[in-house]
C-alpha cells in the first residue's frame, strides 16, 4: 500500500498549474498528456527524452492514478 501512496503523491493537482489538471509533481505536464501521448504509441523512453525533468515512476503514476479514476466511475443505463 505505501508504494501506492507514493506513487499517487506524485500526481499533483494545483488550480494554478494548467488549470488545477493533474500534473506530474506539479510540472506542466499534465497526466492527461501523457496518457494521450501513451496511447497515439509514444514509449516512456521516448517521453522521457522528450521531457527530461520525468522519471520512470511517473509513467507508474500516471497509470495507477488513470486506473484509480476509471475505477470510481459508475455507468448507469437508461432506457427511453
Amino acid at each position: 500500500m505505501q508504494a501506492t501512496d507514493s506513487l499517487l503523491a506524485r500526481i499533483t493537482v494545483d488550480p494554478h498549474v494548467l488549470a488545477g489538471k493533474p500534473t506530474v509533481r506539479g510540472l506542466r505536464i499534465s497526466v492527461q498528456q501523457l496518457l494521450k501521448a501513451m496511447a497515439a504509441g509514444q514509449t516512456a523512453a521516448e517521453l522521457m527524452q522528450e521531457y527530461p525533468e520525468l522519471e520512470p515512476e511517473d509513467f507508474q503514476s500516471v497509470l495507477l492514478y488513470a486506473a484509480n479514476v476509471v475505477g470510481e466511475q459508475r455507468v448507469y443505463r437508461f432506457s427511453a
